[in-house]
C-alpha cells in the first residue's frame, strides 16, 4: 500500500476545474468529476438543520438511481437558505449537465460551496458547462482541487494505491475547508473516486467507517456548515475481485481510513488563521465514545485554544474542559501532558483513568487571524 500527498485519477475518471465568473477574484470556482463507467455512489451529509440545496437534491437522485457519471461543484456561493429557487438552480445545473454528456439528471451529484442566502448564478455555470466537459482530463484533478477552494490557502489531494489479487486499485480524494470546522461533518466538502469493484453494502459502511475516523474528529471553531458533504463514486474500472464486507473488506478500508485521515488532517493543517497543529489523544477511557467527548471538549475550549496561541502553559485549562465534558472524571485519576508549546505540531495527552479505551482528535489555535477572516467574510 502507498501513499502519494497528490490527487491522481483512479482508472475511468477525468476531470476539469474552470472559473466561470461565480466569484468575483476571478479565481477556479467550477469543477467536474467525471466517471466513463457507471459508479456506485455512498455519501455522507451535515447534521445541520438547515441544509443547502444540493443536498436536498442529492438525497434525492441517491434514492432514485443507482449509477452516477458526475459530481458538479462550484465555489463562491453555497446555495443555501434559497428556498424553491435554490432547489430549481440545483436541480437545473444537474439535468443541464446530463444532457450534454449522454445522462439521466438523477445520475449526477451536485455541491456548492461559499456564501449563504445568495442565489446561485446557473447561467455562468451553464455558460462554462460546455468547456469544462471539453477539457475534461486524465490529468487535470489538481484543476478540480483549486476550484472547490474558499478561504483555503491550499488544495488538499491524496491518493493511495494497493492490490486485491493481481489488479491495482486506486483511491484518491481532494477537499476543501479551512473554517467553520465542526464534528459530524465538518464545515467542508470532500470527494472521494476509487477505480475499485466494491458492492454497494461495502461502499457505504467502509465510507461511514473512515468518516468517523477522521472528518467527525476534527475541529477549528465548533461551528458546523450547512452544506458539509463527502461523496465517494466506485467504478469498477480496476477490474478486481469485488469487495464485500467481508471479503478484501479490511484493506479497502484500510486504504479509505488513509485517504480520508490525511484530507482532514490537511484541513486542520489551513485552519483559518491557525498558527499550530493540535493533536489531542485521550486514553483509559471506559469506551471510544467517552474517550471522544472529553477530546473535543478540549478541542473546543477557546481558552485553551488561545492559551496554545500565545504559547501559554495554562494546563488548568484543559482540566477545566474535561471536567465541563459531563465524563465524571475523578481529579486524583486525571493525567495531562503537552508537547513543547513553542512548536508547530503539539500533542495533548490525557489519561482518565476510566478504563482502557482512547480516542484522537484534531485542532487548531484560535488566533486574531481567525477572526479578521471571519469578520470580512461576506
Amino acid at each position: 500500500m502507498k501513499i502519494y500527498k497528490k490527487a491522481i485519477l483512479p482508472s475511468g475518471f477525468q476531470a476539469n476545474g474552470v472559473a466561470c465568473g461565480l466569484k468575483r477574484s476571478g479565481k477556479p470556482d467550477l469543477a467536474l468529476l467525471f466517471s466513463q463507467a457507471p459508479a456506485k455512489a455512498a455519501c455522507l451529509f451535515t447534521t445541520n438543520r438547515i441544509q443547502a440545496a444540493p443536498i436536498k437534491v442529492n438525497r434525492d437522485n441517491l434514492r432514485t438511481s443507482g449509477h452516477f457519471r458526475a459530481i458538479l461543484i462550484n465555489s463562491g456561493n453555497a446555495n443555501c437558505f434559497t428556498g424553491p429557487r435554490g432547489l430549481k438552480d440545483a436541480r437545473d445545473s444537474a439535468a443541464f449537465l446530463a444532457g450534454l454528456v449522454g445522462a439521466k439528471k438523477a445520475d449526477i451529484l451536485v455541491a456548492s460551496t461559499g456564501i449563504i442566502g445568495k442565489r446561485l448564478e446557473v447561467a455562468k455555470i451553464k455558460k462554462a458547462m460546455p468547456s469544462v466537459i471539453k477539457g475534461l482530463s486524465k490529468i487535470k484533478i489538481g484543476a478540480a482541487a483549486k476550484a472547490i477552494l474558499t478561504t483555503d490557502n491550499f488544495t488538499k489531494e491524496v491518493t493511495v494505491r494497493f492490490n486485491i489479487g493481481s489488479k491495482s486499485v486506486t483511491i484518491c480524494g481532494i477537499a476543501k475547508g479551512a473554517g467553520m470546522i465542526a464534528p459530524n461533518m465538518a464545515t467542508m466538502l470532500a470527494f472521494i473516486l476509487t477505480d475499485a469493484q466494491v458492492q454497494q453494502g461495502a461502499l457505504r459502511l467502509a465510507l461511514r467507517v473512515a468518516v468517523e475516523n477522521s472528518f467527525n474528529c476534527i475541529t477549528v471553531d465548533g461551528c458546523m456548515s450547512t452544506n458539509d458533504s463527502v461523496m465517494m463514486l466506485a467504478n469498477g474500472c480496476a477490474g478486481n475481485a469485488a469487495i464485500d464486507t467481508k471479503k478484501n473488506f479490511r484493506i479497502f478500508l484500510e486504504a479509505l481510513n488513509m485517504v480520508c485521515l490525511e484530507l482532514a488532517q490537511l484541513i486542520i493543517r489551513d485552519a483559518e488563521g491557525a498558527s499550530k497543529f493540535i493533536r489531542i489523544r485521550v486514553q483509559s477511557a471506559k469506551t471510544p465514545g467517552e474517550a471522544k467527548i472529553v477530546a473535543l471538549s478540549i478541542a473546543n475550549s477557546n481558552l485553551f485554544k488561545t492559551a496554545v496561541y500565545g504559547q501559554n502553559p495554562n494546563f488548568g485549562r484543559i482540566a477545566a474542559a474535561v471536567g465541563a465534558s459531563g465524563v465524571d472524571v475523578k481529579e486524583e485519576n486525571l493525567k495531562i501532558g503537552v508537547s513543547s508549546l513553542e512548536k508547530k505540531d503539539i500533542t495533548v495527552e490525557v489519561s482518565l483513568g476510566r478504563g482502557s479505551s482512547c480516542a484522537t482528535v484534531y485542532t487548531s489555535d484560535l488566533t486574531p487571524e481567525y477572526i479578521k477572516i471571519n469578520a470580512e467574510y461576506n
